[in-house]
């Protein structure tokens, strides 16, 4: 296997230190420079070109979105970013995943040292994911966002949240839903559906996998370039036409049904597929709610959150479709749905808002 080759810019010594120290303790990755600016790591990537950056975004000399952005057009390269748990730090996050980082792993602004090796695992996983990413994709679309690798913990399944559907038919209506899981690369291919969407769609509930207080910023950017209406989900949300209800981050999102009329309850639990919010819970709760008034949409992802659920969706009735590898950042998540029999039809990112517009139409 070969080493994955790592910088680290951030302009704390102490990150610095303590990420270095994590990631070279990690089989197959090896830090080869941890530096404090951007100007500083473009000097050494002359010399060696990396992998993996693991990127500040808040710095001095050269901001991390203007290194980003030039990264991005002279020569892609898979970003982490390491942002900071603040409403300031979340939003200049989602900018930067818009300008084409792979994924966010986040700091606080106390207890920094003990944080970071809490959070090893998380780390490690999203440097793994992002040398994987083919970034390239990333570079050729409209700007987007992007997701949380999962963290190395004991994986539960969505039982823990919600109990398997019983052999039963949910009653026809006329509401329409769609249900859409995503994962790594996800929030660029989010942005590029739902912009292509007319304010004439079926309600949409989404989870996208990002840290807690992201959801928020990373839902109004998309709010302002599409004509569908997008926001955070809350607690008893209505599932309306020409509207995105994005899961929070930290929280796990169902669908509920009363009567003819569909909501959402957002709810606590443990992690599933180490995941909170998980596709999985919600593809099953929609498979008991909506039935064959669904269409289930599962796109590029590390792992295989979603592909359980996606199956359960199929049997109630649902129409299923996933992102075709061709057109993945990574094709995790749609694999692992299509090999376990749960998708009806593979097709390329750019054709998925046709499929969610024949609700409309079923």
């Amino acid at each position: 296997m070969n080493v994955i080759k790592v910088i680290i810019v951030d302009d704390s010594a102490v990150v610095r230190q303590v990420l270095s120290a994590l990631l070279n303790a990690a089989s197959g990755i090896t830090v080869t420079h941890a530096v404090a600016n951007p100007l500083l790591a473009i000097e050494r990537m002359k010399v060696q070109w990396p992998d993996v950056i693991v990127l500040d975004v808040e710095m001095p000399k050269m901001d991390g979105i203007t290194f980003l952005r030039k990264l991005m057009a002279e020569h892609p390269t898979p970003v982490v970013i390491c942002s900071t748990l603040t409403e300031k730090g979340a939003q200049t996050s989602v900018e930067a995943l818009a300008a084409g980082a792979v994924s966010i792993i986040t700091k606080p602004r106390l207890d920094l040292k003990q944080f970071l090796h809490d959070s090893a695992d998380e780390l490690v996983s999203a440097v793994r994911a992002a040398a994987g990413a083919q970034v390239g994709k990333l570079a050729s679309r409209r700007p987007s966002l992007a997701p949380l690798p999962p963290p190395v913990t004991a994986k539960l399944n969505a039982d823990v949240i919600l109990p398997p559907m019983e052999a039963r038919q949910v009653m026809a209506t006329t509401e329409r839903v769609v249900a859409v899981g995503t994962s790594t690369g996800g929030t660029q291919a989010l942005e590029e559906v739902l912009s292509a969407l007319p304010r004439v769609s079926p309600g949409i509930v989404v989870v996208q996998h990002m840290p807690e207080k992201f959801t928020a910023a990373f839902s109004a950017r998309l709010d302002s370039v599409c004509q569908v209406r997008v926001k955070e989900a809350e607690n008893n949300d209505r599932v309306l036409p020409g509207q995105v209800l994005i899961a929070p981050g930290g929280r796990h999102m169902l669908l509920r049904r009363n009567g003819a009329q569909y909501f959402v309850e957002v709810v606590d639990g443990p992690l599933v597929n180490r995941h909170r919010p998980s596709v999985d819970v919600l593809f099953r709760s929609v498979a008991r709610a909506a039935g064959a008034n669904a269409l289930g949409v599962i796109m590029t992802g590390m792992g295989d959150d979603g592909a359980a659920g996606m199956l359960e969706m199929l049997n109630a009735g649902a129409r299923t479709v996933a992102q075709d590898e061709a057109s993945c950042v990574v094709y995790g998540m749609p694999k692992e749905a299509v090999k376990r029999g749960g998708v009806e039809k593979s097709v390329p990112l750019n054709a998925i808002y046709r499929e969610i517009l024949l609700q409309l139409q079923s």
